[in-house]
């Protein structure tokens, strides 16, 4: 597989399901002006993190993040991506449905982005109703037959671990490998529209939950990708400045038309850093940076927030295996994660610019 591409870790990870994301803050957020609110770093959390041992592993919190060290060498982070929807909003309001979370964000124009959690803050239903009551289903990862979620009980299906974990064999590549990972600075817009768009590159045997999706590396290697490794963070910072902004304008366009042509397409922008640094800082940094990209992207070139889900990795899959200073390991991933959630079918190779593969069912 290509350099940078997902893989298992050698053993897997503890078997209990991960620590819920932090709580969402049931209040909108002001929308900021680029380069107008000041710029945060890991220095301001460093001091407020607080560390416990559960069930084997290491957990770590910090404001608006949950982060997990397990004993097999891999570690997540959690963040709640309803804070994003926040941005902008008219209300904010967050109930509970017996051990379920129901989470309504409600924008000026009246559309509501309805979010369901269980009682482990996994989600389980993610809607846009419009004004008219008129719906679109985002994520839907209520259990339906045996196996999803993996987290019905531990083993159900061959390498599901705990809800959030899936082992897989790598994929076999029948593509060119410029096509399954792509550089997003040297692409024609056409190629980037077609990679989001682009089918899985091996059979997908069946509908993964959010979080396993997240979590488990040879899910995502299912799909082809779009790596950025262009944007000029400040050290130690998320924050994207006003002048690195244009250069995710291709990537916008290119997802603002794969979402209208399927409007409950749903996108992964991954976080990845070098090796500079310690680790929880680095998976930290990751996830607030793919976090700040999903917000850009909608802030400023209107990509719709709930069809985006962010997510980040540290250094734990770098494409120059260097412990220094590294720009292509300093990056944001972008793929396509719609077949993963829906049990979508692999296809033949993306087809040539300009030619639409067919819809995913």
């Amino acid at each position: 597989m290509p350099a940078g591409t997902p893989s298992s870790p050698v053993t897997a990870p503890v078997a209990a399901p991960l620590p819920p994301a932090p709580a969402v803050q049931a209040t909108p957020i002001p929308v900021q002006q680029p380069g107008t609110r000041p710029t945060a770093r890991m220095d301001d959390f460093r001091g407020q993190r607080q560390e416990r041992t559960e069930g084997g592993r290491t957990v770590i919190t910090e404001p608006g993040r949950v982060i997990v060290r397990d004993p097999n060498g891999q570690s997540f982070v959690r963040h709640n991506d309803v804070d994003r929807f926040r941005y902008g909003a008219r209300d904010v309001r967050v109930t509970r449905e017996g051990r379920d979370t129901r989470t309504v964000v409600v924008r000026p124009d009246g559309t509501q982005i309805i979010t369901i959690n269980d009682d482990h803050g996994g989600l389980l239903r993610r809607v846009r109703r419009d004004p008219h009551g008129r719906e679109v289903i985002i994520i839907d990862n209520r259990p339906r037959g045996p196996g999803f979620g993996a987290g019905l009980a531990a083993g159900v299906v061959a390498g599901a671990i705990g809800g959030y974990f899936v082992a897989l064999p790598p994929p076999v590549l029948r593509i060119p490998q410029n096509r399954y990972i792509v550089e997003a600075e040297d692409a024609p817009p056409e190629l980037i529209y077609d990679t989001l768009i682009a089918p899985p590159v091996e059979r997908i045997e069946r509908r993964y939950s959010l979080d396993e999706i997240r979590y488990s590396p040879s899910v995502r290697q299912r799909m082809p990708s779009i790596d950025l490794d262009s944007i000029n963070f400040e050290t130690g910072s998320w924050e994207i400045p006003p002048d690195q902004a244009a250069k995710l304008q291709a990537i916008a366009d290119g997802l603002n038309r794969a979402i209208q042509r399927n409007p409950s397409a749903v996108f992964l922008i991954e976080g990845h850093t070098d090796a500079v640094g310690n680790d929880v800082d680095n998976l930290s940094l990751s996830d607030r940076r793919a976090e700040s990209a999903a917000t850009l992207l909608t802030q400023q070139f209107n990509v719709p927030a709930e069809n985006l889900t962010s997510q980040g990795y540290g250094e734990q899959y770098m494409k120059d295996q260097t412990d220094g200073p590294s720009r292509i390991n300093r990056r944001v991933t972008i793929r396509n994660i719609t077949p993963l959630l829906n049990g979508g079918q692999a296809s033949l190779p993306p087809p040539p610019p300009g030619t639409a593969p067919p819809r995913t069912r």
